[in-house]
């Protein structure tokens, strides 16, 4: 089944017993027994709810994964996932990551004794140099948030299996639309499904797939005892997003790839960051791993002064948090998705105070440009 057709008929699409071509939101909390003990695969909502179990069987066919899981938000699919390991256990991670995994990992896990190290994991011999015999993990965010670095996935999954590591995929700017990090060696792939597997702007949630049936035991064990699973609304509302995931991905990048002609060509705009641009440290590689490019464009105009003046002047792009909607998007990641990381270390990373970043979205392309060309005027 290719991707677009597996959209729409993966995993479970129908109700059987009334034949409701759309899965029943089951807004239930518990569920009646035959007899002590003996249930008809569904007990209590926390440990599984119909609805969440077919977002979860799709998504983990989109992923080509062997098990998914949907949590009430990005965030906590990232710290469930990371409750797999154990105190004093230590995770080489991305640098340029978003900014609630920095604050996540440096001001919540810390007190757990989970330690960790920023790498550059575009550089395969970064990521050696920092594995120590604690090392538990990679964990990897590719394209990157908010400087879209590329990292190769087969080269981590190399290097994890010579440790003997898992290897973490954080895989929300590419979608399995684009990009399948377990075919590519991961353990585990996850995703902040508010962006664009929900594509709405109307639902926060996550989503975890994993590679083998031990992990899929393990995470699933975490899942029920802590409990921040979803909910059967917004579990329905992302399976609505994902049927329609292919098309709204091939029209973002068919904008986007406009929009970075536009400002490739601007005065004011002094740095652009795209993998799809071939000059792009990450270009050859993102062809390699990935069937597109995505809608996400950071660029810099020099200074945080022209960049907020930038933001209150566009019209079409939405001055917002958040990404991979159907309505363009515009932020200034200093101040608003990378606030939580201090300003020396945003500044070492390259995210300048005049670095802005957009999330393309589906409208007419010609309105878009002509947006951002009157706001940088």
């Amino acid at each position: 089944m290719r991707a677009k057709t597996k959209m729409i008929h993966g995993g479970i699409t129908n109700d059987e017993k009334t034949g409701a071509v759309s899965v029943p939101i089951y807004q239930v909390s518990t569920y009646k027994q035959d007899q002590v003990g003996k249930h008809r695969g569904f007990e209590y909502s926390r440990t599984g709810n119909p609805t969440r179990h077919a977002l979860e069987t799709v998504i983990s066919e989109l992923e080509n994964g062997r098990a998914g899981f949907a949590f009430g938000s990005g965030m906590a699919a990232i710290t469930s996932v990371m409750m797999l390991f154990d105190a004093d256990d230590h995770v080489v991670m991305t640098d340029d990551v978003y900014g609630g995994t920095y604050r996540l990992m440096t001001s919540v896990l810390n007190r757990f004794n989970l330690d960790h190290t920023y790498v550059d994991t575009s550089y395969p011999e970064k990521v050696e140099a920092a594995i120590t015999d604690k090392t538990k993990a990679i964990y990897v965010e590719t394209p990157t948030n908010p400087l879209l670095k590329i990292t190769d996935i087969k080269k981590m999954a190399e290097i994890a299996k010579k440790h003997d590591l898992k290897l973490i995929v954080d895989n929300t700017f590419a979608t399995p639309y684009w990009q399948l990090p377990i075919d590519l060696g991961a353990d585990i792939v996850l995703h902040s499904a508010t962006k664009y597997i929900g594509g709405h702007s109307d639902v926060v949630a996550g989503v975890v797939v994993v590679n083998s049936d031990e992990l899929a035991k393990e995470l699933h064990f975490i899942q029920n005892s802590v409990g921040g699973v979803l909910g059967p609304q917004d579990s329905w509302l992302l399976m609505r997003g994902i049927k329609t995931l292919a098309l709204r991905m091939e029209a973002t990048e068919s904008n986007t790839k406009k929009i970075v002609t536009f400002l490739q060509n601007h005065d004011k705009v002094s740095t652009i960051y795209y993998p799809g641009i071939k000059s792009h440290k990450g270009h050859d590689i993102a062809s390699e791993q990935a069937s597109g490019y995505g809608g996400m464009i950071s660029f810099d105009v020099g200074s945080g002064e022209l960049a907020e003046k930038v933001l209150e002047k566009v019209k079409y792009f939405t001055l917002a948090e958040s990404l991979g909607a159907v309505e363009s998007l515009i932020s200034l990641p200093a101040q608003m998705t990378h606030a939580s990381i201090p300003r020396e270390r945003r500044l070492e990373l390259g995210i300048t105070d005049g670095l802005i970043r957009i999330s393309v979205g589906i409208e007419d392309s010609d309105d878009l440009i002509e947006d951002l060309e009157k706001a940088l005027q």
